[in-house]
């Protein structure tokens, strides 16, 4: 910023250029109104703190002009004009403050290129007052005697001229002047009790004005508790007690003083916080009767709304939250607050201003709104109210520092942010601490108890406005939760495999609570945390943060409920861009090819916001945590860190019960392929097929089998059976049959023997038998390319028999099945299987394959059968299955096992 001040008859240098067209414009101007007699000019960079070091030139301009009256109008009007040059228009603002006799005129212009010129006769559209941006005009017209557009071919320029009220030449006035029959009465002459109060809040000092005003001697009250005397105990509408007000470095307003007499003076008190000269400090309170507070009350400014509408009747009738936040309100919470803490700068003349709100508890207070501060890095930001390091220790009572470098972290949100004096005072709703206003300069000594009592006024007002827009917005906030918890409950329950069951986690989190998700699992107690899913909301960005998790530990597993903190991800994006931002400068390392510059930036960036670690809990056992984090200087709200901590608990039973299902499910299908042969034996001239489906998931073990195995050279085993139900128990019928049929085949048992000794051994099994239906056979292939089988048919479906001409047949009669009986005669059939003969043996899962009342049977079967002739074994198997699996549309519900075994006789060369 530069600036120049000139008076007239002062000898200036020889302007250039750029200053000789400003002087022509000064000439022009004098022309034009009264005689000019100071000038004061500065130019302002294009940044966003140009605006309130504008208001401050414009604002000791007029103050050292001795022109009290118009500051507030002609530093709201500046605010607004430097604000459209060097915001929306991106280039310097030059300010002028002219001083004539009767006015001041103010000139701002910005050196914007490209506009359009508005033609004359056309009407020009100042916008909506509730517009962020384009209220300049508009309030030059409401608040300006005479104001103006002017354009040249590289300027705008806006100016706007305050006419100065009538008074008498050679006084400045520092409170309104009233006639002498309006004057305070006062009892003979006016007596100001002087009380000083030491460092406990007791009285050290009582002068004789007190004593006369109370009728305590000094003798009687010193060292008592000045509260001890307070006749009640908040100061009215600001909810302050004496006690607090003591401990202020400055404060004013009204209470009562418990005479002698027992009655209750009412007076009005200024206190001055002070310490001697061996760093003892005290308060020194001058107190006057409440009808005299004339003698000691500070003169209040008047309100820039009111000042503005030229201080009329209808102004001081006014609404007073409409007069401070503007008609119409907005009707959401952001909106109310973002208003009140730019009304809040602009009615104090700050640098910046913040909005914080109280949790539930009244522990920590949450930025909500701020102006003039880093916003993205404070938003949603919390602090501790009472107690802990960088507590905000002045939130329940209104507070002034007039040099935040004196008593460093105070205030911890202005926290290297250049501001040095800033007031705050709570926001209260039925003595309930509902949130924080507070409003900071650059400077120090900006703000004292004026501005602190006119800050608390607005808070008063504004406060039930805010705390039921809140209210709205949690409630709104909570059945929004709740519709998404009861969606996430769903979609979780929705699915049993591990893998989608991550994806979900993630995806239900990213974008919704926040920008990025990474899972984290633990195998068992033994294991480490291990990175098993991230998730970005830019998909272009999840490797290079997978690779940064990857390099650093994970979070640590922690059982406690509830969102933690976690650095180390942002602490190692930073290192690993310095890293390689030093590379690419070619310090100190040479740079390598692919070494992704823009890459680890974007991964630094990403991540640089808060992160938070959720632990994974489910059966009393921590088996993984939720990490959660926001982009560069953002932070979580309190409402969403606790609805992550409901999605994770639920979150966390999903990933269990996956985890029980899968490893259920590797057990059965364990289960499943030690009852099945692992693989089957090459039969001479004999092509075998074999197809299994087991119904389900995969979850349950089933109940059919089959085997084909080596008896003794020459003569293969045959086997196909079905047990009845499943699960385990149905496995260890059917385990006992295929190992037995093998052991009694081989030790030269027949088939009816082999079967009646297993039956037998089922029926041992006692309660946890199961009846088997059974297809047992021997095979011998013979050297004229037939081959011989001796079958026994225990309660099967019967195996069919197709010959060469398409004919089918059964091939085996119907015996009972095992474990029902004790005493069974079974008996064995021989079949020779000329070649080109297939010998189809199925379980009943493919004969009982229904459709509604349909079912494909015995006939069904044997009408597909016909089909095959000339086919190969496989080929027979493959088209039957899929004759079975087209029959119905719904998934098969049993079992089913097919075993095809077709002769095709000798090959000659």
């Amino acid at each position: 910023m530069t600036t120049g001040l000139h008076l007239p008859g002062e000898h200036t240098p020889e302007p250039g250029a750029h200053e000789a067209g400003r002087q022509a414009l000064h000439d022009d101007i004098g022309t034009r109104s009264s005689v000019i007699t100071a000038r004061a000019a500065a130019t302002f960079d294009p940044v966003g703190r140009s605006v309130a070091t504008a208001r401050s030139f414009v604002r000791d301009t007029l103050q050292g002009w001795g022109f009290t009256d118009v500051i507030d109008d002609a530093v709201v009007l500046t605010s607004e004009l430097v604000t459209n040059a060097v915001v929306h228009a991106g280039t310097a603002a030059e300010v002028l403050c002219l001083r004539s006799e009767d006015a001041v005129r103010i000139e701002v212009a910005d050196r914007y290129p490209e506009r359009e010129i508005p033609l004359q006769q056309s009407a020009v559209n100042m916008g909506s007052p509730d517009r962020e941006g384009g209220r300049g005009l508009q309030l030059c017209a409401a608040l300006a005697g005479n104001w103006g557009v002017e354009y040249s071919p590289t300027h705008k320029r806006v100016w706007f001229q305050l006419d100065l009220p009538a008074r008498s030449v050679g006084t400045r006035s520092a409170g309104p002047t009233l006639p002498p029959d309006v004057l305070p009465l006062a009892d003979g002459r006016v007596r100001v009790g002087v009380v000083q109060i030491d460092r406990a809040g007791s009285i050290s000092a009582w002068n004789d004005d007190a004593e006369d005003l109370f009728g305590y001697p000094a003798d009687q009250v010193t060292g008592k508790p000045l509260t001890d005397l307070a006749a009640w105990p908040h100061t009215p509408g600001i909810s302050t007690g004496i006690a607090e007000a003591l401990q202020l470095s400055r404060w004013e307003g009204s209470y009562g003083i418990r005479s002698s007499d027992g009655r209750v003076t009412p007076v009005y008190a200024s206190h001055l916080r002070v310490r001697d000269a061996d760093g003892e400090p005290s308060t020194v309170c001058l107190l006057v009767r409440d009808h005299e507070r004339a003698v000691l009350q500070t003169p209040l400014r008047a309100n820039g709304t009111e000042s503005g509408s030229g201080g009329s009747q209808e102004a001081g009738a006014a609404d007073p939250f409409e007069v401070f936040i503007g008609s119409p309100a907005p009707d959401d919470l952001d909106g109310l607050l973002q208003r009140t803490v730019e009304r809040a700068r602009d009615m104090l003349d700050g640098d910046a201003a913040f909005l914080l709100l109280a949790t539930d508890d009244e522990t920590e207070l949450e930025v909500r709104a701020s102006t003039g501060l880093p916003s993205a890095r404070q938003r949603f930001a919390r602090v501790p109210v009472e107690a802990g390091p960088g507590r905000y220790g002045s939130a329940r009572m209104p507070a002034v520092h007039e040099d935040l470098t004196v008593v460093p972290g105070a205030v911890p949100l202005l926290g290297s942010t250049g501001m040095r004096s800033v007031v705050t005072v709570p926001l209260k709703v039925e003595g309930r601490l509902t949130g924080s206003l507070g409003v900071a300069a650059e400077g120090p000594g900006r703000y004292s108890n004026e501005e602190a009592l006119r800050l608390q006024f607005a808070a008063d007002r504004i406060a039930l406005a805010v705390e039921s827009a809140r209210l709205g917005e949690l409630e709104r906030l909570r059945r929004g939760s709740l519709s998404f918890l009861v969606e996430a409950s769903d979609l979780l329950a929705g699915t049993l495999d591990r893998d989608q069951t991550l994806a979900l986690m993630a995806q239900m989190t990213v974008p919704t609570l926040a920008t990025w998700c990474a899972v984290y699992t633990i195998a068992d107690q033994a294991s480490d945390p291990y990175l098993s899913y991230v998730l970005h909301e830019d998909e272009e960005r999840i490797d290079g943060l997978k690779a940064l998790l990857s390099r650093i530990a994970p979070p640590d597993p922690v059982p406690t409920p509830g969102a933690r903190i976690w650095n180390a991800p942002a602490t190692a994006a930073h290192e690993a861009a310095l890293r390689t931002s030093m590379r690419s400068l070619d310090l100190g390392e040479t740079p390598r090819l692919g070494s992704g510059v823009g890459t680890t930036l974007a991964t630094a960036s990403a991540v640089g916001g808060e992160t938070v670690v959720l632990p994974l809990v489910a059966r009393n056992r921590v088996i993984g945590m939720l990490t959660l984090g926001k982009p560069t200087d953002e932070h979580f709200r309190q409402e969403i860190l606790e609805l992550a901590e409901d999605l994770s608990r639920r979150a966390a039973l999903a990933l269990d019960n996956a985890r029980l299902y899968s490893e259920r499910t590797a057990i059965s299908q364990s289960l499943q392929r030690s009852l099945l042969p692992p693989e089957l034996p090459q039969v001479p001239n004999v092509e075998v097929e074999v197809i299994y489906r087991a119904a389900g998931e995969g979850n349950e073990v089933g109940g059919d089998f089959y085997d084909l195995f080596p008896i003794r050279d020459g003569a293969y085993g045959f086997a196909i059976g079905d047990v009845c139900g499943t699960g385990p128990e149905a496995a260890a019928v059917t385990g006992l049959a295929r190992h037995a049929l093998r052991l009694l085949a081989r030790e030269g048992f027949g088939g009816p023997a082999v079967l009646e000794r297993l039956n037998s051994a089922i029926l041992d099994e006692g309660a946890r038998s199961r009846f088997l239906t059974l297809l047992y056979g021997e095979l011998w292939p013979q050297e004229d390319g037939s081959a011989v089988l001796k079958v026994v048919c225990a309660g099967h479906p019967l195996p069919l028999r197709l010959r060469q001409d398409g004919s089918v047949e059964p091939a085996a009669e119907p015996q009972p099945l095992l474990g029902v009986m004790d005493d069974l005669e079974l008996y064995e059939q021989t079949v020779t299987l000329d070649p080109g003969d297939v010998l189809l043996c199925v379980t009943d899962g493919v004969t009982e394959r229904r459709e509604g009342t349909r079912m494909l049977g015995d006939d069904g079967l044997t009408e597909v059968l016909t089909t095959c002739t000339g086919l190969t074994a496989g080929a027979v198997a493959a088209r039957v299955m899929r004759a079975v699996e087209r029959f119905a549309s719904d998934a098969p519900s049993d079992d089913m096992a097919i075993l095809a075994m077709r002769v095709p006789g000798l090959q000659t060369d």
